[in-house]
């Protein structure tokens, strides 16, 4: 979902009313079976980074490579199971990013239970779930992360209801397995029209190794209509980095759209205190990403990001382009 000319504006507004942004596959997914499908994308880039008072640096190569498959047992049931590769800087990895399934009890209400990505934040994990080049860098303190655990949700056009029991929030990589203090996620949406989407979280868990309690609420919303779409984000947390930190952030962007053409504008922020309330980050950023879609399955994505750092008073630049190939 780098780029909105993906998809009409019925269809973007469809998935954003599902979860956090989630436009994640605008082509048909390849069926193998009347019960089996296959979706996924390909995903390479160049970055230079030049901080203040430090050597510049670049990299290239593949970033991620994920295969979604796709199980339709039947109108109620179906499974989904999500196989990544990728390089996160420290290093190359294999897993299993999701595996859930999910039964729908009624039209309007499901449960799925598993291995899956929590319902929380404007930014997704995938890059094709953005609308620019580079996350925000805050999701480690604001966002559930891929959870193992189990989930209710009752949707309807103009509203929706999630409640989900897991092992443990916060975990980008869902690994945790623990579950003597499971945690809590709980959403709440609203779509009172086709074009505005508001939706707000609040999450808690019991932080490992101490008495502290983890508390993290989510907020965003959103205006998509026509080729514009507008969103603004705001997260509070307390204890989500480490016993005694409090950390709050936000977002505001603009992505507009036109024939093969996208430009997003985004500006973010957050801090981080602890518990003598020294602040420890306070980072911001401006980011301006052209996007341009060659074909149907392949997207370039262009970046300049701008990072302030309050603490430590200094600028760093970043330059990337992407190619995105979705199947």
């Amino acid at each position: 979902m780098k780029l909105l000319t993906r998809l009409t504006p019925v269809a973007s507004l469809v998935l954003l009313s599902l979860g956090s942004v989630s436009l994640a596959h605008a082509n048909d997914d390849f069926k193998l079976s009347d019960k089996l499908s296959v979706t996924g994308f390909i995903d390479m880039s160049w970055s230079y980074a030049d901080p203040d008072g430090g050597d510049s640096s670049q990299s290239a190569g593949l970033d991620q490579f994920e295969i979604d498959f796709l199980y339709g047992f039947s109108d109620k049931l179906t499974a989904q199971v999500d196989l990544e590769y990728q390089d996160n800087g420290t290093g190359e990895e294999v897993d299993i990013e999701q595996a859930f399934i999910n039964y729908a009890i009624s039209t309007e209400f499901s449960i799925k239970a598993g291995r899956f990505l929590s319902y929380s934040g404007w930014e997704t994990e995938e890059p094709t779930g953005l609308f620019q080049y580079s996350g925000t860098g805050y999701a480690k303190y604001f966002y559930g992360g891929y959870q193992q655990g189990i989930s209710g949700k009752y949707s309807t056009d103009s509203y929706a209801f999630a409640l989900s029991v897991v092992n443990s929030l916060g975990d980008l990589e869902g690994e945790a397995r623990d579950s003597e203090n499971p945690g809590i996620e709980a959403m709440v949406a609203f779509m009172p029209t086709e074009s505005i989407t508001v939706k707000g979280f609040y999450m808690t868990d019991k932080l490992d190794g101490t008495d502290e309690t983890t508390k993290m609420i989510n907020l965003w919303a959103s205006y998509a209509q026509d080729s514009l779409v507008l969103a603004a984000e705001y997260n509070t947390a307390e204890n989500s980095a480490f016993a005694g930190s409090d950390a709050s952030g936000y977002l505001l962007m603009a992505n507009y759209a036109f024939e093969s053409f996208g430009l997003t504008l985004r500006y973010h922020a957050y801090e981080l205190e602890d518990g003598t309330g020294t602040t420890i980050e306070d980072m911001s950023g401006i980011t301006i990403s052209p996007s341009f879609s060659v074909t149907d399955n392949l997207l370039m994505v262009f970046e300049y990001r701008m990072d302030t750092d309050d603490v430590s008073d200094s600028d760093a630049n970043f330059l990337a382009v992407e190619a995105l190939v979705t199947f």
